[in-house]
This record gives structure tokens, C-alpha cells and sequence, in this order.
């Protein structure tokens, strides 16, 4: 620190001359003594209890501070935080046990509609089986009237031809007999002899 050559002035005691002595005295121009006989307080030993009376109030006002202050102040921040951890995580756990519940639901609604679509799946093969079978038996039932029909056509196409043939068998009889034997057969005779030979 710098002090002025007038504050020098003031607190120098005054000697003879106006000149400062030379053991003791302090320099006009920085106020130092002009010998370093002096020790740093900190290091006196005179100034110990002091010291460590100051320390101690200061210790003990610093430990009140940060008990009645600081850590009122960071534990509350702690709870705080602890509290909202909590809640997050309670709320997480919420969440995790509405998804659990979400999904099982999801799986359950699709197992349950696997299942409806194998049983609409089987009804639709069966109904269409049924519908096979019963169209076969309609086509069946048709081609058995249609095959009567045509076998009773047929039996009398072959009645009518039988009918035919026989007449023409006699025709064909008397014309043989007139050529060979010369003479005509009755025709009485002629479809015994006929109906003998178709059977």
C-alpha cells in the first residue's frame, strides 16, 4: 500500500531537525519500519488465542450456516428429487403394467380370432362339402332318371324292333319257303316256327 509523503509525515514521531531518526522510525516515503524487527502477525506467537478465538467463532458461525441454511437447503432438494424419482418411476411402472396388459389383451383378442376363423373356415368346408354332395346326388339322381328313361326307350325300341324283326322274319320265312319248296305256308305256322327259333 502506498501512502503519501504528508500521512508519512503526520505519524513519524518528530526528533530534532525535522529528520527522522534512523532505529525505529518508519520510512517518510512507505511507512515500513526502516528495519524489519517486526513480525508477521499471523505467525506471532502473542497473537495465537486470538487467532484461534476467531477460528472458532468463525468455524462454529460457518457450521451454523450450513446446518441452519445449506444442507436444510440441499436435503429438501434431495427429498425433492427422491420424490419425483419415485413418482417417475411408480408412473413407469404404471405404464409398463398397462402395456403388459394391453398386449396380453391384443394376444388373447388374436387367439381368439384365429380361432373364429378356423371355426368359420371349417364351416365354410363343410357347407361347401354339403353343397358337393348334395349337387352329386341331384347329378346322380338325374343321370339314374335319365338312364331309365333311356333303357326303357331302348326296351322299346327293342320291342318295336323285335316286333319288326319278327315280322320280317316271317316275311323273309314264307318268301324262302315259296322259293324252295314251291308251295306257300300258312302263316300261323310260319310265326310258331319263327317264335320257335327267337327263343
Amino acid at each position: 500500500m502506498f501512502v503519501t509523503s504528508a500521512f508519512a509525515q503526520e505519524s513519524a514521531p518528530a526528533v530534532e531537525g525535522g529528520h527522522a531518526g534512523t532505529e525505529g522510525d518508519t520510512h517518510s516515503e512507505t511507512g515500513v519500519p526502516a528495519e524489519g524487527h517486526g513480525v508477521f502477525p499471523p505467525f506471532d506467537p502473542a497473537t495465537f488465542p486470538s487467532q484461534l478465538l476467531w477460528l472458532a467463532i468463525t468455524f462454529g458461525l460457518f457450521y451454523l450456516f450450513l446446518k441452519k441454511v445449506v444442507m436444510p437447503r440441499v436435503g429438501g432438494i434431495i427429498d425433492v428429487r427422491n420424490d419425483r424419482i419415485t413418482q417417475d418411476l411408480d408412473h413407469a411402472a404404471r405404464l409398463k403394467g398397462e402395456a403388459d396388459a394391453a398386449v396380453a389383451a391384443y394376444e388373447q383378442e388374436l387367439a381368439e380370432a384365429k380361432t373364429k376363423a378356423n371355426a368359420i373356415g371349417q364351416q365354410a368346408s363343410d357347407a361347401a362339402k354339403a353343397e358337393a354332395e348334395a349337387a352329386r346326388k341331384k347329378v346322380e339322381a338325374a343321370l339314374d332318371e335319365k338312364l331309365g328313361e333311356a333303357e326303357t326307350r331302348i326296351s322299346s325300341i327293342k320291342a318295336n324292333a323285335m316286333k319288326e324283326v319278327g315280322t320280317i322274319a316271317e316275311d323273309t320265312t314264307s318268301a324262302i319257303v315259296e322259293a324252295l319248296v314251291g308251295g306257300k305256308a300258312s302263316k300261323a305256322e310260319i310265326a310258331a316256327a319263327v317264335k320257335s327259333v327267337a327263343r
